[in-house]
């Protein structure tokens, strides 16, 4: 068959910043490469082209998210592809170094490709002998490569000499090969920001900053010099991965639960997460209650700060999208959803039942007090404002006896900040302000210019 570009389809999780790929086979059938249990978006594009998905191919135990492969193997019968060294203990066909499979007119072919993992392949997609592509997913990455602490701080090292061998296999492929990461901008697998999702070989050679390093020594001590912190969650998917996730044979809802179930909930253990925009959990919330308000990042921070074991009920706005609460908790393992508070805080409050409240104020309504700084490293680092207190929003709950009283907590607009805010509270903060807007909003409201680097 002949490949044209519309033959493959990027399908960009832009909350963990992840692509996977549909690549239609032009006979019906398609492959699909690193997708994740939220199916939704490639259910959809395989119905629009009228494809059933018979190959499922994972680059790598993912860490990020619950691979959708298991599932598509149920629901399409699709033949998982994935290396053999990860040890999946699930039917698939193991591919080693150099392995080919027959997709009907193209060939994918395994390149072992560890670093980010150990068992880590890329996929090059040939036609006849001409390569079109290589999904590299943790590999190369566009102006990167993908992190290598993700297996402990022992074999990080070990893991970039690694990368660097894996890259420099992947730039003798011809120039004009284009390149298929999974990891992209807004990955905590340290895709930079605001890159491109693809790019080319030849592109990579020119402008990619790792490839630049003169020598092995250097091209590892650029990559781990720019590992920043990643969600607890990832240091258990990648087993669950391997093992498989559950076979998921009706979707998952959120039942309606009333007030009381809610209280129960919460005092045997349970957690309840407030999905409304921060400015509505500001006005009123359920004390005790987590605020993450519902967008791209959800998964993220819910995998960050909540554990995976305890039961969770939500509270949300009338015309927030449920199934998208569902879907991206189940894609990280999250599947103790007891349900949502049925009628909202509406119903809480008419039930007489207490509630708490957070100022959330615009950056010339902010008090002089000390600053809380709550984004990641690399954030505050590019710019902070002076004398600013930096804990990352992850660490927060092992560090709340360092906040001080009264402070203002701060992020990049609002939205960490409200949800770090309501960490504290929970650990017993009662005299928090939270600021709707940025450090440089806050810095020209208060007659002052941020300043950059660690803080001291």
């Amino acid at each position: 068959m002949g490949f044209a570009e519309d033959h493959l389809i990027p399908l960009v999780d832009e909350g963990l910043g992840n692509s996977a790929y549909l690549v239609d086979l032009g006979d019906g059938r398609a492959l699909a490469v690193d997708a994740s249990r939220d199916l939704r978006a490639l259910r959809a594009a395989a119905d629009r082209r009228g494809l059933r998905v018979a190959f499922a191919a994972d680059t790598h135990l993912h860490a990020d998210f619950l691979s959708g492969a298991v599932q598509l193997g149920h629901d399409h019968g699709a033949a998982v592809l994935a290396s053999a060294a990860g040890r999946r203990v699930f039917p698939h066909q193991g591919l080693a170094d150099g392995d080919e499979v027959d997709l009907g007119g193209l060939t994918l072919r395994a390149l072992a490709t560890p670093g980010h993992t150990d068992e880590h392949l890329s996929f090059l997609l040939l036609d006849g002998g001409r390569p079109l592509g290589v999904f590299t997913g943790g590999s190369l990455i566009v102006n990167s490569a993908a992190r290598t602490d993700l297996l402990g701080a022992s074999r990080t090292e070990e893991l970039a000499r690694a990368q660097y061998r894996s890259l420099r296999r992947l730039t003798r492929l011809p120039d004009k090969t284009a390149v298929w990461p999974t990891h992209g901008a807004g990955s905590f697998c340290s895709a930079p920001p605001g890159a491109e999702r693809t790019t080319t070989i030849g592109t990579e050679k020119r402008a990619n900053p790792l490839l630049a390093a003169p020598d092995e020594n250097t091209f590892v001590s650029r990559l781990i010099a720019g590992l920043g912190s990643y969600p607890a969650y990832f240091d258990r998917l990648a087993a669950l991965n391997r093992c498989g996730p559950a076979v998921l044979t009706a979707t998952p809802t959120l039942p309606a639960l009333d007030t009381e179930r809610v209280r129960a909930l919460l005092a045997d253990g349970g957690h309840v997460v407030d999905v409304r925009p921060a400015a509505r959990f500001a006005a009123a919330h359920v004390p005790g209650s987590i605020s993450i308000p519902l967008r791209g990042t959800f998964a993220t921070w819910l995998g960050w700060l909540l554990p995976a074991g305890d039961p969770i009920a939500f509270v949300t706005e009338e015309d927030q999208d449920l199934s998208e609460i569902v879907w991206q908790a189940y894609k990280i393992g999250y599947e103790r959803l007891a349900g949502r508070l049925f009628g909202g805080m509406t119903a809480w409050q008419e039930a007489g039942l207490p509630t708490s409240a957070t100022a959330f104020v615009t950056p010339d309504q902010a008090p002089a007090a000390p600053y809380l700084d709550v984004r990641q490293t690399a954030e505050y680092t590019a710019g902070h404002v002076p004398g600013a207190v930096h804990l990352e929003l992850g660490a927060l709950a092992a560090h709340t006896a360092e906040v001080p009283g009264g402070a203002v907590v701060a992020c990049g607009h609002g939205e960490r900040a409200m949800t770090a805010a309501s960490v504290l509270e929970r650990a017993g903060h009662t005299d928090l302000t939270v600021l709707n807007g940025s450090p440089g909003d806050y810095a020209a409201a208060h007659g002052r210019r941020l300043t950059m680097g660690a803080a001291r």
